[in-house]
């Protein structure tokens, strides 16, 4: 039986569309839905189990993952099948989960899937870009209860023009590249990187790929209204108790607040706060703990939540007794770890990063093999988040998607200020020791340190800050806080962070918690945020101004040098021989690249201390020694012969040519010992290729004087004889046999 499909298209302008598409593939899905442009096509389904699982979180997976064969090939490495997923598409299951995850009812605990699959790959499209929107799309199609339709769009400006869903050549000469989520009505999440863009030019940005958002919002209502859209389904709601929630508030503001107000640490603040909670519980028999002591807890939460953002509201005042606008004190050091290449640590308030720089060349670059993306990173930067760090103990299972997502946007805010030339590869590590709010702008900062103390040669420093805000939809009123604190987070209405120079902003992430909040806000918040980075630069600027003029004595330097293609077989040598023992002799790391476009090889000289990369370097200049006719060298006898003596030039080690005996002086020499010895260092003069011999010739008679009377004897006459003695003389010669 043919099924019946049911179609939208999205126009994208200039040519371009997207399709929605559904009734075809997974059926049996709660929704699914295929999302095409040009020859690019993701499959999104999604289930939500009816049972209801006994959690206070809503167990949502978002999964995204690229098909080798989408793009023709096959999957690298022994096993030749898709395994863990890569960092590039755990970043784009972060950028689905955190416009999806705020939709569902608070009380909607289902285990809830949503799987995106790239099943067809075009170069010309990003499938990134198309994931939020294949997401969304398929839960409409469901019943599952779900507040509104959403859409993720990539907005890239070339030559000042904005472009939605750029391809990644036009992406190549934008200045921006940001990822935004958002429904009809409200903005969500902004993620991305710029090249020092305005907070005005930001703004704008995101309001020209909310438009398109809204069409892409529309077209998924018309296919669900084409389909079918099913009812909502019912599921248990969570107990409540009006009367409990008012008695625990009226229990626990005041005390709250008063806590909030006085201002301490961290752990003060949580000991005095639980030790409210407990006092609490201690009102309630056993039994009724038993009974409803979930709902105690919760009720505590909410009340502690607003009297906290009441706090903050009415007086101006923060947790830590801070104002809004107040950065916590700032300390730094640089060049703590004396053997990695570089070292920072950037402390602010209870958050502390440890950064390292490790300089390595093009062989120690981060290989990016996806079916949508193949590449390399000659700059990239890890990030790890242990549970010291919050004071917990907790099993440590790889590298979390939180850990792949801030690395990135620290990696993001950096990456503009390498330079192009720099010949290294650079990782940079950080270690978060501390985290009480925003452990990546740390990362940001201390990793600016970082490089600067590595000696790269940052065009200029760059910090970062996390902003939060808090919001009263009814009065009206917000504040707007800088460098907020862990708690401060959980309890605003937004978060985001934004890096940048002191000319503009390299990356941001922002998540909207609240409805239709106003681009007025928005600015405000971005001009508050640009106040509190220029603070942090300053303390950053204090520590190291500039980048140091070298790298350390035990950090390896970087000498790069051209060589023509036809000289590259010669360097490595039969079977690697050569280079490899090069390497092992002057202790260094050598590496070669081919430029295609200039048809050179580009050779990478990596040591520590002059003298082995000194040693490579006249290796390479003996490989392409050429002697120029005319030109007087220096050579060194390096093997005596019956006939003349084999000399070596001094400037090229290993170029080696036969002095004839006949030139070695202008008297008749009849053994080669009489004028030259093993070891002798004498000028020569260079003639180029002998007709005759088609051999180099040189000369050491031609620049001594010549003895006085000497007559030079006159070369011998051929008298119509070759060189085996024959008879060359045409009326001569006998008649050719046929």
């Amino acid at each position: 039986m043919i099924p019946k499909v049911f179609t939208e298209i999205i126009d994208l302008g200039d040519g371009r569309t997207i399709s929605l598409e559904t009734g075809k593939l997974a059926k049996q899905a709660h929704g699914s839905v295929v999302v095409q442009s040009g020859k690019c096509m993701l499959l999104c389904t999604v289930v939500s189990n009816y049972e209801q699982k006994d959690l206070d979180f809503l167990p949502l997976t978002v999964d995204y993952r690229e098909k080798f064969a989408a793009a023709g090939r096959y999957p690298g490495g022994f096993f030749k099948r898709e395994a863990r997923p890569s960092d590039g598409e755990v970043l784009t299951m972060r950028l689905v989960d955190r416009v999806l995850r705020p939709l569902f009812p608070k009380d909607y605990h289902s285990e809830t899937q949503v799987m995106i699959q790239l099943m067809s790959h075009d170069d010309d499209v990003m499938p990134d870009a198309m994931a939020g929107l294949a997401a969304s799309a398929a839960i409409q199609l469901s019943d599952f209860p779900f507040e509104c339709a959403i859409s993720e769009a990539r907005v890239g400006r070339v030559n000042g023009e904005f472009v939605i869903n750029p391809t990644r050549a036009q992406l190549a000469e934008s200045d921006i590249d940001m990822m935004i989520g958002a429904s009809a009505d409200s903005v969500m999440m902004v993620e991305g990187e710029m090249d020092e863009i305005s907070e005005e030019e930001m703004t704008e940005a995101i309001k020209f790929a909310h438009e398109a958002i809204k069409v892409q919002c529309a077209a998924q209502l018309r296919l669900a209204e084409a389909f079918g859209k099913k009812e909502v389904r019912e599921y248990p709601e969570e107990r409540s108790d009006e009367d409990l929630a008012k008695k625990v508030y009226d229990m626990a503001y005041d005390k709250v607040y008063a806590i909030a107000k006085a201002g301490s640490s961290k752990h003060e603040r949580s000991a005095a706060f639980s030790e409210i909670k407990e006092e609490i519980k201690a009102t309630f028999s056993e039994e009724e703990l038993a009974d409803f002591g979930g709902l105690v807890s919760k009720y505590y939460r909410a009340a502690e939540k607003a009297a906290i953002r009441d706090l903050t509201l009415n007086e101006g005042l923060r947790l830590d007794g801070r104002k809004t606008d107040e950065i916590r004190p700032i300390w730094c050091e640089v060049d703590y770890l004396p053997s990695v290449h570089g070292s920072a640590i950037f402390t602010r308030g209870e958050t502390q990063a440890l950064a390292t720089v490790t300089l390595g060349t093009s062989r120690d670059a981060n290989k990016i093999d996806m079916p949508s993306h193949e590449g390399e990173e000659n700059f990239y930067l890890h990030y790890n988040f242990p549970p010291f760090c919050t004071g917990e103990a907790r099993p440590i299972r790889g590298t979390s998607r939180r850990e792949v997502g801030h690395g990135n946007l620290a990696q993001r805010a950096l990456k503009g200020m390498i330079p192009a030339d720099c010949p290294y590869t650079v990782r940079v590590v950080s270690e978060v020791l501390e985290s009480n709010g925003s452990s990546s702008m740390a990362t940001v900062c201390s990793g600016t340190m970082a490089l600067m103390d590595a000696g790269v040669q940052m065009t200029k420093p760059v910090s970062g800050i996390a902003m939060g805000l808090i919001s009263d939809g009814d009065s009206g009123k917000y504040a707007v806080l800088s460098d907020i604190l862990g708690d401060e987070d959980h309890l605003g209405d937004m978060d985001f962070k934004v890096t940048g120079t002191a000319d503009g902003i390299t990356a941001c992430q922002m998540d909207i918690k609240v409805k239709g909040l106003s681009y007025e806000i928005l600015v405000n918040a971005l001009n508050q945020a640009r106040n509190g980075r220029l603070h942090i630069l300053e303390k950053i600027t204090d520590t190291i101004a500039t980048p140091n003029a070298d790298v350390k004595e035990h950090a390896p330097t970087m000498v790069t040098r051209r060589i023509p293609n036809e000289f590259i077989g010669a360097l490595i040598g039969p079977g690697g021989k050569v280079i490899q023992e090069m390497q092992k002799e002057t202790e260094t790391t050598i590496v070669i690249n081919e430029d295609p476009i200039t048809e050179e090889g580009i050779v990478e000289i990596l040591g520590v201390g002059k003298k082995g990369i000194d040693a490579v370097m006249a290796k390479i200049d003996s490989l392409l020694f050429k002697p120029e006719v005319g030109k007087v060298y220096e050579v060194k006898v390096i093997k005596m012969l019956d006939f003349g003596a084999v000399v070596e030039y001094m400037d090229a080690p290993g170029n080696e040519v036969l002095l004839h005996v006949s030139e070695l002086a202008w008297e008749r020499t009849e053994n080669v010992s009489d004028v030259v010895n093993m070891g002798d260092v004498f000028d020569v003069k260079y003639f180029g290729v002998d007709s005759r011999t088609r051999k180099e010739k040189v000369s050491r008679k031609a620049i001594l004087p010549k003895p006085e009377g000497f007559v030079e004897r006159p070369p011998r006459e051929n008298k119509g004889r070759d060189n085996r003695g024959r008879d060359n003389r045409r009326d001569d010669r006998k008649p050719r046999r046929d």
